[in-house]
């Protein structure tokens, strides 16, 4: 788990510099990406959630929306995921795009 060393100000494109300490695990996530990269922390997500489970014993799971989160909420377009394992949590991110129409599943 990472964790922000330093910040600072930049005035002329008003944006903040931002310096971060990472585990070689995490950092190799991000597979050599260095632009659009976005930071947060599990202390942030704090709307409960549940995941629903069906099928024969259980083994199709659905992370559901909660209500409040789902005002304009992109239906259409490219959604695409990472799992992110971190200190025996497993974070899902979930990237909808609604002007894409690129299928991921068909990706390998």
């Amino acid at each position: 788990m990472g964790s922000i060393l330093r910040s600072k100000r930049c005035e002329k494109r008003n944006k903040i510099v931002v310096e971060l300490l990472l585990d070689k695990d995490e950092f190799r996530q991000l597979k050599g990406e260095m632009d659009d990269v976005y930071v947060f922390s599990e202390r942030v997500a704090r709307v409960p959630s549940r995941v629903s489970m069906r099928g024969r014993n259980h083994r199709t799971k659905y992370f559901l929306i909660p209500r409040q989160l789902r005002r304009k909420l992109a239906a259409r377009g490219g959604v695409s995921c990472q799992r992110i394992d971190c200190d025996g949590k497993s974070m899902f991110v979930y990237v909808l795009d609604p002007f894409s129409d690129h299928d991921f599943a068909q990706e390998k």
